[in-house]
């Protein structure tokens, strides 16, 4: 497989900058600044309707935006870097009389690849991706899950710089998403930048390098994984020794019994104090483990601060 020259990770391989735009009266999004490091997978989470859709239609130059600027692998108009390009809209279609291996060199000599190689590489791409036995079948035969996995395939069988993907996962069976994810992972480690859109936290959660959250037309956070957790105290998680008369009083307000356990949200002092003041009134530790909440619970923050302010 043909590997894409190494750049640093701080060149960006789409930038964005106070992206709007209005349908009508209403605006979708509301000057979105976006910056995603080259040879990084980046997602673009949101939930339905924040303008995910949009936004990357308007990255990609396929709608313009009303407002604001972005370039695409250093091109002031996206679509002149279209060759360069691997992109899977949220709409599906192939045609249904077509064998899977004629569809994905299809769409490969759309953006200039020779229609041989094209066909070649499409057969590699079917058995790498466990679908072997689907190369000469046609689209109609073939279940929606594995004729989406189809049209991914040809939106990078011309081995793209940049792989744009509108919510990939939706639709997919496990087996197929498990096969997604580690495509996606193989072609960031081939060198192209991945870009993709989704709502479902976990897959952003094991895959992302840095990734932006979108509520309500606007970016609402920016960075990695970790930088989004770290925006929700951690919890605890403590079993005493002893459950003695006065426990509850001496833990944090909002705690929550768990069998013998109790949860609880780290005070702002962090849970040395505690621990001495426990051990000081004889409950003593018999568990006692720390966490940081997911990446879901931070989207559900976000996402919920952002509509409060919306509605306030």
């Amino acid at each position: 497989m043909e590997m894409i020259s190494a750049k640093v990770h701080h060149e960006a391989a789409v930038t964005a900058q106070g992206l709007t735009k209005f349908f009508g009266d209403r605006a979708v999004v509301k000057g979105i600044d976006l910056s995603v490091p080259r040879g990084m997978i980046y997602g673009i989470l949101g939930p339905n309707g924040a303008g995910k859709t949009t936004t990357i239609r308007m990255l990609l130059g396929i709608i313009e935006p009303d407002r604001g600027s972005r370039t695409v692998l250093g091109h002031a108009r996206p679509r002149d870097g279209g060759d360069h390009i691997g992109y899977l809209p949220e709409e599906r279609g192939l045609y249904p009389g077509m064998k899977a291996v004629d569809a994905i060199a299809f769409m490969g000599a759309l953006r200039g690849l020779p229609r041989a190689e094209g066909k070649a590489r499409a057969a590699v791409l079917l058995r790498e991706a466990g679908l072997g036995h689907a190369i000469d079948q046609r689209i109609r035969r073939l279940s929606k899950g594995m004729a989406q996995f189809v049209q991914l395939l040809g939106a990078i069988v011309h081995q793209p710089e940049l792989i744009v993907l509108d919510e990939p996962f939706s639709g997919l069976d496990p087996v197929n998403q498990e096969r997604l994810e580690a495509l996606i992972v193989r072609e960031r480690d081939r060198g192209a930048t991945v870009l993709f859109s989704t709502h479902v936290m976990a897959h952003a959660e094991r895959l992302c390098d840095r990734l932006a959250i979108i509520a309500g037309g606007q970016r609402r956070f920016e960075g990695t994984v970790d930088e989004a957790r770290a925006t929700l105290p951690m919890r605890a998680l403590y079993t005493p020794r002893t459950n003695g008369p006065g426990l509850a009083a001496l833990l944090p307000a909002g705690h929550e019994a768990v069998g013998a356990a109790y949860r609880f949200t780290l005070p702002p002092e962090g849970i040395e104090p505690l621990i001495q003041t426990l051990l000081a009134q004889g409950h003593g530790i018999a568990g006692l483990s720390l966490d940081r909440p997911g990446l879901h619970d931070a989207f559900v923050r976000i996402v919920n601060q952002a509509n409060a302010e919306v509605q306030a």
